[in-house]
């Protein structure tokens, strides 16, 4: 199966069956998300992957009652963090150095240069908003990475992401969610959207060709 036919044949499912997804599948999302691409690889993200029924059960009324929450084989959340900051970049080049075998002052200019992006934010709120959009990008490899594994996969920010992240002790741990991605299998009799045509803005609606210069 090719990207194109997975990606036409996912739909951000509203009913699943609450059958279980085989662990090795889970385990090639999460891989394909660990490779997901972001700013300076910095990947300012967390993503919290929970099977435990009980705990989905208590976070169901946070999202609002969506039923995949309940209905899915496993819940993924995920989270930013919160603060970004120096020591994480300080992490990453060490990280770097010791993969590819170079001496950690030879990134000194990459660290400095991630660091000076994050300084350059104006408040703490712009910060976060930038780690946000990385964890989107994640989020968005993870939807094709499913689609891949004919594992069903609806994305949702229909939460109350204060009220979770009280559920979850996010903030202790220096997080804040901004999206969750509940996997399973679509239950086809209950969900009215099984089947039915996809639609997306036509080429010539979409993308915009600009004359060569």
């Amino acid at each position: 199966m090719t990207l194109i036919e997975a990606l036409n044949w996912r739909y951000a499912t509203k009913r699943m069956t609450g059958d279980k997804v085989p662990p090795v599948q889970v385990e090639r999302i999460l891989e394909a998300i660990r490779l997901a691409p972001s700013s300076y690889g910095l990947q300012p993200y967390s993503v919290l992957v929970i099977e435990d029924a009980a705990l989905r059960e208590r976070i169901g009324p946070v999202a609002f009652g969506q039923p995949q929450i309940v209905q899915s084989s496993h819940l993924l959340v995920f989270a930013a963090w919160n603060p970004v900051e120096a020591r994480h970049v300080d992490e990453l080049t060490r990280l770097m150095a010791e993969t590819r075998g170079l001496e950690p002052s030879e990134l000194d200019a990459y660290g400095d240069t991630i660091k000076g992006t994050l300084d350059g934010f104006a408040t703490p709120h712009e910060r976060f908003q930038w780690a946000a959009r990385q964890a989107y990008l994640a989020l968005g490899t993870a939807l094709a990475a499913a689609a891949m594994e004919r594992v069903d996969a609806s994305p949702m920010e229909g939460f109350d992401p204060a009220e979770l992240d009280r559920l979850l002790d996010l903030q202790s741990q220096g997080l804040r969610s901004v999206a969750l991605l509940a996997l399973g299998y679509r239950d086809t009799g209950a969900d009215r959207h099984a089947g039915l045509a996809k639609i997306r803005w036509p080429w010539e609606r979409l993308f915009i060709p600009l004359p060569e210069a």
